[in-house]
C-alpha cells in the first residue's frame, strides 16, 4: 500500500472519529463512512448546525431552517448538501474546488479537504501560544510543555509522536498523578502510545481519534490526523490550567498575609541570638590567658583568625540580613496598611549596631595581645638558639685547636688523637639539642637572628669537617709509622706510594677497595689480570683485614724491591728477548741499557756467528748457569714451563705488569720506516692483556687509517704521515698515535697507559706523537698542524 493511500485512510478514520465526538454529544447516531453517510447532505447540515452553536462560535442557536430530511433521489441530496456548504461558506470558511456533486458523488480526497477546513476553522484556529497562531501556536505549545523530558523532542507532527513518549509528557506535566513518566519503558513505543490514549479516553475526556498503528507503524504519521489529536490536549488542559491559576492567586495571598507575621517573629529570634553570640565570644577573649609556648600562642592566633574568616563573617551576613529582615516588616506592613512594628526593647537596630562596634573593638584589642605575645617568644626562641649553637662552635673550635697542637713521639701523636675521637659521640648528642632548637625556631617561623652567625647545617658541616680531620690525623700517624719501619724503600718511593694510597682512598677511610687499589696500582704503571687482581686482594685482606696503608706499602714493596732472584733476571732477559731462547745487540739497544752494560754482557756471554745478513745470537740462559751452578736447575725449570702450552714467562714476577712487545711490532715497523711497504700499523694487546702484538697493516689512506681506530676501545698505531711544506716541498713524519676513546672501559685505559712505553721505547725513529681520545684530536687538519710546525 503506497504512503498516499495509509495517509488517506488514516485521516478517514480520524476526521470520522472526530465527527462522530460532535454528533453523538448532540444525540445523533455515529457514522460508519464519510463518503456514504455525508453523500444526502443530512449529516452535513447537523454538523454546520452542532459546529456553529458549540461555545467557541458566539452566533447563539442557529439553524439552517428545513431541508429534505430523507432525500431518495438525487436531487434532494443535491439541496441538502448545497445548503450545507453555502451556509458553510456564509460563515466566512473558505472551501476550495469542491461542489455538490463531489460530495454526492464520494469524492473522498476532496471530502477530506472540506473537513480538515472545519477542523482548523473551529478547533485549531483559535489556539495561540506566544503571538502564534493555529499550526505553530501548538507546536510551540507541545515544545514548551515536554521541553524538561529529555526523551523528547517535539519539531513536527509527525515522526515526533510515533513513540508515545511525547503524549505521556504532555499528561505526565499536567497530571503527573495520572503516570509515572519515570518508570516508563523508552524503548516500548506501542505500549507507551496505548497508555497515553487510555489515560486521555478514560481521565481527560479526550476522545481516541488515533490507532497505535497510525502513530507508530506509518512511516510517516498524517499531519492532519495528529494535529487533531493534539488539539484536544491544548483544549482539555487549557481550561484545566485557568482553574488552577485562580487557586494560586488566593493562596499567595493567604501567604503573603502570614509572611508578615512570620518575619517579624524570625526578626526577634535572630537579633536576640546574634546579641547572644556577639557578648559571647568576647567574654571568652576576656578570660584566655597565654602559656608562654609558641604552640599555644599560634593556636589561638589561628583560632582567632579561623573565627575572622568564618565565624565572623557568618554574623556579618547575619546582621545585614537580620536588618534586612525588619526593612521587609515595616514595608510589608505599610503595603497593608497596618500599624508600623516596633521591636522589643533591646533589639532594635540601633541596638544592633552599639552590639557590633563593641565586638569590633575587643577584636582590634585581642589581636594585639595575640601579636606581642607572639613577638615575644620568636625573641626568646632567638636568643636560646644563640646561646646553644655559639656554645657548640666554641667546643668545636677549642677540639681543632687541641688536634692542631698534638705533637711529641708518634706513637704519643696517636694516642691523643684517638682520645680526641673518643669525644666524638658527645659532641653528636649535642648537635641534637643544636637541631632541636633550630626546628623550634623553624616552627616558629623565626628566619633571621642576630645574635648568631650560624645555623644546624653551619655546625653540623664543622663536626663533619672535624670528625674528617681527627681520622685524617689518626691515619697520618699510623701510615707515619709504617713508614718509619719500612727501611727497604727510599724517602721517594714512599712519598710517592704515601701520596698515591691518599689520592685514591677517596673516602678517607685509609683503607681502598678493590677497584681503588687497582687504580692506584696502573698510576703506578703496575697492571694485573682480572684474576690476579682478585687474588692479591683476597690474600691482602685475608692477612690484614683489609688493604690499609700497610698492606699497600707491603705490596709494593714486593713489587718494585730487587731482590735479583733466579726467576726475576730469568724473565728480564726473557721479556728483553721477546721469549725468544738468544738475545741479540739489538734487543739490549731497544730495552734502553746503558751501553757499558751492553759491552760487558756481549763479551760474557757466549755467542754464535751471525748468519748472512743477520745479527750475532748470543745464549743468555747458558751464560746465566755458568754465573751460579745453584741457578741451573731454577732456570730449567722455569724454561720448562714459560715453553709449556698456555704458559708465557713475562717480563715482572706475580706482582707485575707483565704486559711484553711482540717481536712482529718491531718487525713490521722497520718494514714501514725502512721498506716503505705499509703506510700504517695499528697495535692492541692480546686477549690475555699480556703481550703487544701487531693488529692489522695496510697501505690505505688516512681516512682508512681513522676508520680502523675503534670508536670505544684503545689502540695504539703508526702512521707514515706525508704532508707538503708551504715551500712546496714535500715532507714525511713517522707519527706514533696513542688512541683511547672516552667511550672505552676504565681498566681498558689504565691497561693501554701502562704498556704504553713498553711498545713506544721499542720504536726509533718516531717524529711525532698523538694522543687522542676523540676523533677531533686525531683528525688529518690537527696532526698536519702539529707536524708542520716542527717541519
Amino acid at each position: 500500500m503506497s504512503l498516499e493511500i495509509q495517509t488517506r485512510n488514516m485521516q478517514e478514520r480520524t476526521f470520522c472519529k472526530w465527527l462522530n465526538t460532535k454528533l453523538e454529544a448532540n444525540g445523533y447516531p455515529p457514522m460508519s463512512s464519510l463518503v456514504e453517510d455525508l453523500s444526502d447532505g443530512v449529516r452535513l447540515i447537523q454538523l454546520m448546525v452542532i459546529l456553529l452553536n458549540a461555545r467557541y462560535w458566539v452566533l447563539g442557536d442557529t439553524s439552517l431552517g428545513r431541508y429534505n430530511k430523507t432525500p431518495r433521489i438525487r436531487v434532494q441530496k443535491a439541496e441538502n448538501v448545497t445548503k450545507a456548504l453555502e451556509f458553510i461558506t456564509s460563515r466566512g470558511v473558505k472551501l476550495t474546488n469542491i461542489g455538490p456533486e463531489d460530495i454526492i458523488d464520494g469524492n473522498l480526497k476532496l471530502i477530506l479537504g472540506m473537513i480538515w477546513t472545519l477542523i482548523l476553522r473551529f478547533t485549531i484556529a483559535d489556539i495561540s501560544e506566544e503571538g502564534l497562531s493555529a499550526k505553530e501556536g501548538l507546536l510551540l505549545w507541545c515544545q514548551r510543555k515536554t521541553a524538561p523530558y529529555k526523551e523528547v523532542n517535539v519539531q513536527d507532527f509527525t515522526h515526533s509522536w510515533s513513540d508515545g513518549l511525547a503524549l505521556c509528557a504532555l499528561i505526565h506535566c499536567h497530571r503527573p498523578d495520572l503516570l509515572d513518566y519515570d518508570k516508563l519503558n523508552k524503548d516500548d513505543r506501542h505500549g507507551n502510545t496505548e497508555l497515553a490514549f487510555g489515560i486521555a479516553a478514560d481521565h481527560l475526556g479526550i476522545p481516541r481519534l488515533l490507532e497505535v498503528e497510525d502513530l507508530c507503524d506509518s512511516a510517516r504519521p498524517d499531519e492532519r490526523s495528529v494535529m487533531t489529536y493534539i488539539a484536544s490536549f491544548f483544549h482539555a488542559f487549557s481550561s484545566m490550567d485557568q482553574a488552577e491559576n485562580e487557586s494560586r492567586r488566593v493562596e499567595k495571598f493567604a501567604d503573603l498575609m502570614q509572611s508578615v507575621w512570620i518575619i517579624r517573629t524570625d526578626y526577634e529570634r535572630r537579633a536576640r541570638l546574634l546579641l547572644e553570640n556577639l557578648e559571647q565570644v568576647q567574654n571568652q577573649w576576656a578570660a584566655s590567658i597565654f602559656t608562654g609556648v609558641y604552640a599555644d600562642a599560634k593556636e589561638q592566633s589561628s583560632q582567632f583568625n579561623a573565627y575572622k574568616q568564618s565565624t565572623k563573617r557568618t554574623w556579618v551576613t547575619e546582621r545585614q540580613d537580620v536588618i534586612t529582615l525588619f526593612g521587609n516588616v515595616q514595608t510589608k506592613l505599610k503595603t497593608y496598611s497596618l500599624a508600623e512594628y516596633v521591636p522589643p526593647r533591646g533589639l532594635a537596630p540601633q541596638d544592633l549596631d552599639a552590639a557590633w562596634q563593641g565586638l569590633l573593638k575587643s577584636e582590634a584589642s585581642r589581636s594585639r595581645a595575640i601579636n606581642a605575645e607572639i613577638r615575644k617568644i620568636k625573641e626568646g626562641l632567638r636568643k636560646k638558639f644563640a646561646d646553644i649553637a655559639n656554645a657548640f662552635e666554641q667546643r668545636l673550635h677549642d677540639i681543632s685547636v687541641e688536634l692542631t697542637m698534638i705533637e711529641g713521639p708518634l706513637e704519643e701523636q696517636q694516642q691523643q688523637a684517638k682520645e680526641i675521637q673518643t669525644r666524638i659521640p658527645m659532641l653528636s648528642e649535642d648537635l641534637a639539642l643544636v637541631s632541636e632548637a633550630e626546628a623550634e625556631c623553624m616552627a616558629a617561623n623565626v628566619e633571621e637572628n642576630d645574635y648568631t652567625v650560624f645555623t644546624w647545617q653551619d655546625l653540623e658541616f664543622e663536626l663533619g669537617l672535624l670528625i674528617q680531620n681527627i681520622a685524617k690525623k689518626i691515619s697520618f700517624v699510623d701510615n707515619q709509622i709504617v713508614s718509619r719501619n719500612m727501611t727497604n724503600l727510599t724517602p721517594a718511593q714512599l712519598e710517592q706510594f704515601e701520596t698515591t694510597f691518599r689520592y685514591f682512598d677517596k673516602d678517607e677511610t685509609n683503607t681502598l677497595n678493590q677497584m681503588e687499589m687497582m687504580s692506584a696500582l696502573a698510576s703506578l704503571g703496575i697492571v694485573y689480570s682480572n684474576e690476579d687482581m682478585d687474588y692479591i686482594y683476597e690474600q691482602l685482606v685475608s692477612e690484614y683485614g683489609a688493604v690499609t696503608f700497610e698492606a699497600f706499602i707491603n705490596l709494593l714493596v714486593g713489587i718494585t724491591e730487587d731482590q735479583t732472584t733466579p726467576d726475576q733476571v730469568l724473565e728480564s732477559f726473557q721479556g728483553i728477548a721477546h721469549s725468544k731462547p738468544f738475545i741479540t745487540e739489538l734487543d739490549l739497544r731497544l730495552a734502553s741499557i746503558p751501553q757499558a752494560s751492553i759491552d760487558y754482557l756481549l763479551k760474557a756471554m757466549p755467542g754464535r756467528a751471525p748468519e748472512e745478513g743477520g745479527e750475532a745470537e748470543y745464549d743468555y740462559v747458558g751464560w746465566l748457569d755458568e754465573v751460579n751452578p745453584f741457578w741451573g736447575s731454577v732456570i730449567a725449570v722455569l724454561i720448562t714451563v714459560a715453553h709449556s702450552p698456555g704458559n708465557r714467562i713475562v717480563l715482572f714476577n706475580r706482582f707485575s705488569s707483565g704486559v711484553g712487545v711482540n717481536a712482529e711490532c718491531l718487525t713490521a715497523f722497520q718494514e714501514l720506516k725502512l721498506g716503505k711497504k705499509t703506510k700504517y700499523i695499528i697495535y692492541e694487546l692480546n686477549k690475555t692483556n699480556t703481550e703487544i702484538v701487531v693488529a692489522k697493516t695496510s697501505q690505505g689512506t688516512y681516512e682508512d687509517f681513522l676508520g680502523d681506530l675503534p670508536e670505544d676501545e684503545p689502540r695504539f698505531a703508526v702512521f707514515d704521515f706525508e704532508f707538503e711544506k708551504e715551500d712546496g716541498g714535500k715532507r714525511n713524519k713517522i707519527t706514533f698515535f696513542s688512541w683511547s676513546p672516552d667511550g672505552s672501559k676504565i681498566k681498558a685505559k689504565m691497561v693501554y697507559a701502562s704498556s704504553k712505553d713498553a711498545l713506544r721505547r721499542s720504536l726509533t725513529g718516531i717524529a711525532l706523537e698523538i694522543q687522542g681520545t676523540d676523533r677531533e684530536e686525531v683528525s688529518f687538519e690537527t696532526v698536519l698542524d702539529k707536524a708542520s710546525k716542527g717541519a
